[in-house]
């Protein structure tokens, strides 16, 4: 028996030292080491959607969803250019993901329950609040998504917008025809050769795609917007330390608009002596550390990208080509949704 108690005795010593140089041990190199050693960080985003991510004829990509990635390149880097961009469909994107062909999907995707817990990702922020509609060619004088009964509507697979057709039809007793596609452009040009009498995606998309048609003013996208889709970016499960970075690079730029914080006047705003302001600066604490990134990660983000009322009106608002308001995307406090935790 004592020799049973002391081999027992033993064993619970060596598990113990085992345990203790396990804890000694540098943890698996994670999503942020992965980029590191690779020199670039890369991106999942669309094949062409102006405004959010699409490439000019140059192949320099541009977007309200490529700042996004180019703020993380900043942050990690100090580079925000050290991106390598990966078009993808929505059939396509999420596997992407799934597989590490990507460390992050930027891509006007829409967060919800089935995507949160069914293939593996997180959603790390709302990067735009968006609805899905309608568009409609003039000459048919169409004014309300309730006049399209019995009318053909062409949707791209893969997406939420299909369930969001058949749930708004049938609760309001109308009958219709989905025709689908595998992609943007091939939905669009669908529609616009006149296969189908309606176009449905989300109303930011109906506004970036009209701008590729022949004639756009002979367009218009209908008031109604039917459902909610809340838009972000994404990452794997299973990496907290890259969900984190991913999530407080998106709050920063929320964060830093609050704060009147800009591209020109990043600089000056960091000799600030206010608490708040020196946090978020790394002037005072090390919550950059805590991230994996450095003291002056915020000043790397906004000085690559501005914050993010200047991404939004670059890409998709008033200065852009879109000319989309801000509606929900305006801050919190300016009766909008935008709303980004303290960096604190």
């Amino acid at each position: 028996m004592k020799r049973v108690s002391l081999a027992l005795i033993l064993a619970a010593f060596a598990t113990q030292a085992a345990h203790a140089q396990s804890q000694d041990k540098p943890k698996d190199r994670g999503t942020l080491q992965s980029i590191k050693d690779r020199g670039s960080l890369s991106c999942g985003v669309s094949q062409g959607l102006p405004g959010f991510s699409a490439p000019d004829d140059k192949g320099n990509w541009a977007g309200l969803d490529v700042d996004v990635c180019r703020a993380l390149s900043a942050a990690i880097f100090n580079d925000p250019n050290k991106v390598k961009f990966v078009p993808l469909s929505a059939k396509d994107r999420f596997t992407a993901l799934q597989s590490g062909e990507i460390d992050v999907l930027s891509r006007n995707s829409t967060w919800t329950l089935s995507r949160d817990t069914s293939l593996g990702l997180n959603y790390t922020g709302i990067s735009y609040y968006d609805g899905q509609g309608f568009m409609i060619r003039k000459s048919l004088k169409v004014n309300s998504a309730l006049e399209l009964n019995s009318a053909s509507i062409c949707v791209q697979t893969g997406t939420t917008n299909e369930q969001n057709v058949s749930d708004y039809f049938k609760g309001n007793n109308m009958k219709y025809e989905l025709i689908a596609f595998g992609t943007a452009d091939e939905t669009v040009k669908a529609y616009e050769s006149g296969r189908c009498d309606v176009f449905t995606s989300d109303v930011s998309q109906l506004y970036a795609e009209r701008l590729k048609l022949a004639a756009p003013n002979d367009h218009a996208v209908l008031p109604e917007v039917i459902s909610k889709e809340p838009l972000g970016p994404v990452v794997r499960h299973g990496d907290d330390q890259w969900f984190d970075i991913v999530r407080w690079t998106l709050f920063a730029m929320i964060n830093a608009e609050e704060y009147a914080i800009t591209q020109k006047n990043v600089d000056e705003m960091a000799k600030s002596s206010k608490p708040e302001l020196k946090r978020i600066f790394g002037t005072d604490g090390n919550l950059g550390e805590q991230l994996g990134l450095t003291k002056d990660w915020v000043t790397r983000i906004i000085k690559a990208t501005g914050n993010y009322g200047e991404s939004f009106d670059r890409n998709v608002g008033a200065g852009s080509k879109l000319g989309i308001a801000r509606g929900l995307n305006k801050l919190w406090n300016q009766g909008g949704l935008q709303y980004a935790p303290p960096i604190r």
